[in-house]
């Protein structure tokens, strides 16, 4: 009797092709969100004012860093498990600060939206990047 290792093969590979989008799709959100920030610091800082951060300029580049450089690094899976729950206390942190008044419906779903990105990071952070991933290579 022969074990047929091709379909644990297959699932392998079908599984680390379900990670590379999985981490594009969170990914992608963060990447235009930090890029957004850093190409208009002084909106992003003039907000953040608005709604009572100090030092809303410092603030508004460290933020726009974070995201920009974590949801590359979540791109490419390097240093996914750190990376991931970096964003996740990140993206917590910015939904209790900026995304509370769950009476308006743009609130409470962008409140939703943040709780369902924040436990897909955390699958992240608990699994790792995958095999199709920077660090898989790095071993």
């Amino acid at each position: 009797m022969s074990i047929n290792t091709s379909a644990a093969g297959t699932s392998a590979s079908a599984n680390g092709a379900v990670l590379v989008l999985a981490r594009l799709l969170i990914s992608v959100m963060y990447i235009f969100a930090g890029f957004g920030k850093l190409t208009d610091i002084a909106g992003t800082a003039g907000w953040f004012g608005s709604i009572g951060l100090p030092a809303p300029t410092i603030v508004a580049v460290l933020v726009g860093l974070l995201e920009l450089v974590g949801g590359l690094a979540i791109l490419v899976g390097f240093k996914t498990r750190i990376a991931a729950v970096a964003l996740a206390v990140f993206t917590i942190a910015a939904t209790l600060i900026a995304h509370t008044n769950l009476a308006d419906q743009i609130q409470l779903l962008m409140f939703m939206k943040n709780l369902a990105v924040t436990g897909g990071l955390l699958v992240l952070a608990s699994f790792g990047a995958g095999a199709l991933s920077v660090d898989a290579r790095r071993g």
